[in-house]
């Protein structure tokens, strides 16, 4: 799954990248800044989107429309947990207060995800990829691996084996110390508050089927799907087109998996420190550099899953 090492060249001496591929100043203080207004416009359009789905689902009630909203339901938890991701790196909003308050409350919990207690694992990850302190290295470590193992894994996320682990994981929180246990049950207690608006509106049977039900089963195998894809079958290294893939990025993959180009993944983490929307001004420099090669991209997510299953 490495890349060749022929195609780990250093960076062009003139361009605005330093060689481990970081923004140089003052171009880094542009890509840097966080654009509070426009976030708060995509957390509030990211709600709409969810609102809208389940709204459809209830007013036109067919089969159709209630399986697109199953469906589509995994792309609200995509949504939601890449804005809470952009929040646990303090990148959603440049108050802080308002980052932490908003990432907890309208992005973190909703999505059933503890943001504190996840900004650390997180931020082990970035220090040191497949390091000692890796939170998410068993997710994809052991990759290329065989197809009926990856087909092992899908059934058992789509089916909700995965997700009732997570899920009972929240709620065994209920009882721990400390911080665990506040944020679970802040979630719970956020759940409850979703939960009752859908019974107030005399649809409560709308929370488990459309609500519950996608978090547990198809959005477990996009986020599988989107881990491997980040991070499957690379190593522990310095330098980072070794710890992370790139990808192309294709309209209906940014729609339906990775949104709020969460899909230029080798951008953020040679500089985790610039908001989503400047991953892509990062990415291009990095191939005008010659950091990124055309032959270290993969052409598609399903290329890049196909090696990943090779076995």
């Amino acid at each position: 799954m490495l890349p060749a090492p022929a195609l780990l060249t250093e960076p062009d001496p003139s361009a605005r990248v330093t060689p481990t591929g970081k923004s140089r100043p003052p171009w880094r203080d542009d890509l840097r800044r966080i654009p509070s207004v426009r976030n708060a416009l995509t957390v509030a359009s990211a709600w709409a989107q969810t609102i809208a789905v389940l709204a459809l689902a209830v007013w036109l009630d067919n089969p159709f429309t209630w399986v697109a909203a199953f469906v589509l339901m995994a792309r609200a938890d995509a949504q939601l947990s890449i804005l809470m991701h952009e929040a646990a790196h303090r990148l959603l909003f440049a108050n802080r207060r308002v980052n932490d308050f908003i990432g907890r409350w309208f992005v973190g919990y909703p999505v059933f995800v503890p943001i504190d207690l996840y900004r650390r694992g997180h931020m082990g990850h970035h220090r040191e990829e497949f390091g000692p302190n890796e939170p998410d290295v068993a997710l994809y470590r052991a990759y290329p691996i065989p197809r009926d193992s990856m087909r092992r894994k899908m059934t058992r996320d789509l089916l909700g084996i995965t997700g009732f682990k997570l899920m009972r994981a929240v709620l065994r929180g209920l009882r721990a110390d400390g911080d665990y246990r506040r944020e679970a049950w802040s979630i719970v207690a956020v759940q409850a508050v979703i939960f009752t608006g859908f019974a107030v509106a005399g649809y409560w049977y709308v929370y488990p089927v459309l609500w519950v039900l996608p978090h547990m089963t198809v959005w477990r195998a996009i986020s599988r799907l989107r881990g491997i894809a980040e991070h499957g079958g690379m190593v522990r290294s310095d330098d980072r087109r070794n710890t992370t893939h790139t990808v192309r990025q294709h309209p209906l993959a940014r729609f339906w998996m990775v949104p709020y180009n969460t899909g230029w993944h080798l951008a953020h983490h040679v500089d985790s420190g610039i908001p989503w929307r400047n991953l892509p001004a990062l990415h291009d420099e990095l191939c005008r550099a010659g950091y990124v090669q055309p032959e270290l991209e993969y052409p598609s997510y399903l290329a890049l899953w196909r090696k990943l299953a090779s076995g």
